[in-house]
């Protein structure tokens, strides 16, 4: 059997045909088919709490009025600035109710770039998680006309301004509405059309000043319907949901129970994650690579720890796993001895392995970042295949991802079904569809350059398609340099290998535009090199000494020859520098979203940059 193309796949068209005309009525939908299903979950004090779609919804509508009460009008703008809760899903859908859009903040973002996000969308209310959201908006008050009133979800209001106001009287205010006019939110449901503006998400910007990129009720129902006609998912899965709300990945994720009607497990702590997988018991989860480096670098490193039979077993066990999965990947199974053998290495090590995620997932979705072939290889192995997807802000998230039934490690699969893709001349990605943004907020020049008269999209990541139909990514477009000889270096393919070679590594950005070879800055992760430092006698020695140290730099050259000898010559990392302490979305240097601010970490560390020239 050969593996199948992207034109065999069945897909049910009549459901994104029919799907809802906005978000809003895609929720009331959700809640009148399943009323008294299980819509969220939720930890309140040390406990899990779950919510049905009746109860969501009565939460929701009573937000809504409140918003309606405050003077919400169709299209206006509501920010949330809040970390990854059920606040922030009922706040979102009470938005979506409303008929006003979402402009999403991340918590972590800097006052004066905050308050730039909401003066540019020109959001007329902000929903702030706490104190610390609200003297950011606060110091920067002056340069915030549009915004009104600002609701703080955790802790009192203070002032005497009326400026700030309490969750509770957001809720009181719209009791109040709903009580005089019990149709309030329905008569304003009626009112959004598909093409009402529902989103503002601010890119990330990796460069420049972020820009805000529109997306419409229609672009939401429509990624989402397109996801549903695939069929993967069905109203008995469980999503475990971390990701940050203000991230694209995470909004649409949020959606996506609304049309599916699978319950979703709410919980930003990222520290949590491992604690909370074996009591949420999830069947899927999106997540951002980093998470997939560190599980699979602590798993790996313990065992190599252990040594002896105990690591032998593991590895035949995975290698096993590798020969199962090779078959999955193009939905077929295993049969004969082969068979067997997974069998006894699934009893002996696979599934505990799988239990150390609640032992239900049956496939986890990457994006955000490209993810090393190597490390989905190893998941695949053990049984919880991680499918790579693709997709921007301006495209809502999702425009391509591998399938369940079929798939290949290190791309990024099928069009979700209804978007188009072609390559121009020069590599670039285009896609066109109903996902596709408006525009930019603001910057008709930016949506000019992005959209071209044809409404494709302009990505600025370069790939190629396979003859089965599969995406594969090879860089950012603005990310590829050539070395003074005047050869090609995609560094976003070597940065993700190498994190498939290295258990230890946090952060690897490689560069030399210009320079007559190819070096490399790393950074090591605190967990993973503090336990490597006490197997090598440095216990008690703080981070910066122990990552500086000569055992450590010997450690991490062997990796860096491993990764050499699957590269290019030209491509080959000749000199390295480990900085004395990670990376950080405080310093600059990471978007929220995990993201390389390349250009910002090469001009932090420009010296150190150049001192490895000096040979």
């Amino acid at each position: 059997m050969g593996r199948p193309s992207v034109q065999d796949e069945q897909v049910n068209h009549a459901v994104i045909q029919d799907r809802a005309p906005t978000v809003a009525h895609l929720f009331r939908d959700r809640v009148k088919a399943s009323p008294y299903g299980e819509a969220f979950r939720y930890v309140d004090g040390d406990q899990w709490q779950a919510i049905t779609w009746e109860a969501v919804s009565a939460k929701a509508d009573v937000l809504a009025a409140g918003l309606i009460a405050l003077g919400i009008e169709p299209e206006d703008r509501v920010a949330v600035a809040s970390t990854t809760r059920i606040e922030w899903v009922l706040a979102d859908l009470a938005v979506m109710l409303a008929g006003a859009a979402t402009t999403t903040l991340y918590p972590t973002t800097a006052a004066r770039d905050s308050a730039f996000i909401v003066s540019d969308s020109q959001s007329r209310i902000v929903i702030a998680e706490d104190v610390t959201q609200v003297v950011k908006l606060r110091e920067h008050r002056d340069e915030l006309p549009w915004v009104e009133h600002v609701v703080v979800i955790d802790g009192k209001a203070y002032g005497d301004d009326g400026w700030v106001l309490t969750w509770d009287e957001l809720e009181a205010l719209g009791r109040r509405l709903l009580s005089a006019e019990p149709d309030a939110v329905d008569r304003r449901i009626a009112q959004i059309r598909p093409q009402n503006l529902a989103t503002v998400i601010y890119t990330s910007g990796t460069t420049g000043k972020p820009k805000g990129v529109r997306l419409t009720h229609d672009s939401w129902t429509y990624t989402v319907a397109g996801i549903d006609s695939l069929g993967i998912l069905n109203d008995d899965d469980v999503q475990y949901l971390w990701l940050p709300l203000a991230h694209v990945f995470g909004k649409m994720l949020l959606v996506l129970p609304l049309q599916v009607g699978f319950a979703t497990a709410v919980d930003g702590r990222v520290n949590r994650i491992v604690e909370n997988m074996p009591d949420v018991q999830p069947t899927f989860m999106g997540a951002a690579p980093r998470i997939f480096e560190k599980a699979y670098g602590k798993i790996t490193t313990m065992v190599a720890g252990e040594g002896g039979e105990k690591a032998r077993l593991f590895n035949w066990a995975i290698g096993v796993g590798r020969q199962v999965a090779e078959l999955r990947q193009r939905g077929e199974k295993p049969h004969g001895m082969l068979a067997a053998r997974h069998a006894i290495a699934d009893k002996l090590v696979l599934h505990k392995v799988r239990d150390r995620f609640g032992g239900r997932v049956r496939f986890f979705i990457s994006g955000s970042a490209a993810l090393d072939p190597e490390i989905a290889r190893w998941f695949d192995a053990v049984g919880m295949p991680v499918l790579e997807g693709y997709g921007l802000s301006e495209t809502s998230a999702a425009s391509f991802v591998n399938r369940p039934g079929s798939y290949i490690p290190g791309t990024v699969g099928w069009p979700v079904p209804g978007t188009q893709v072609c390559i121009a001349d020069d590599g670039e990605v285009l896609i066109k569809g109903p996902g596709v943004m408006q525009g930019y907020l603001n910057q008709p020049e930016a949506t000019e350059e992005a959209l071209d008269m044809g409404g494709w999209l302009h990505t600025g990541d370069i790939g190629s398609i396979d003859e089965h139909g599969f995406l594969r990514i090879t860089d950012r477009k603005k990310d590829l340099f050539k070395t003074s000889q005047g050869k090609n270096v995609a560094p976003s393919a070597i940065e993700a290998m190498f994190k498939g070679i290295c258990p230890y590594v946090s952060q690897f950005m490689v560069y030399g535009e210009g320079r007559h070879f190819v070096t490399a800055l790393i950074t090591l992760d605190y967990d993973a090199i503090t336990e490597w430092g006490v197997e090598h006698g440095m216990a008690g020695k703080l981070y910066r000494e122990m990552v500086t140290s000569p055992e450590c730099r010997a450690m991490v050259q062997e990796h860096i020859d491993e990764l050499n000898s699957r590269l290019n010559r030209w491509e080959t990392i000749k000199n390295f520098i480990i900085l004395p302490r990670d990376l950080s979305i405080e310093e600059g240097e990471l978007t929220p979203s995990m993201k390389l601010r390349r250009r910002v970490v090469e001009d932090r560390f420009r010296p150190d940059l150049n001192e490895l020239y000096r040979v």
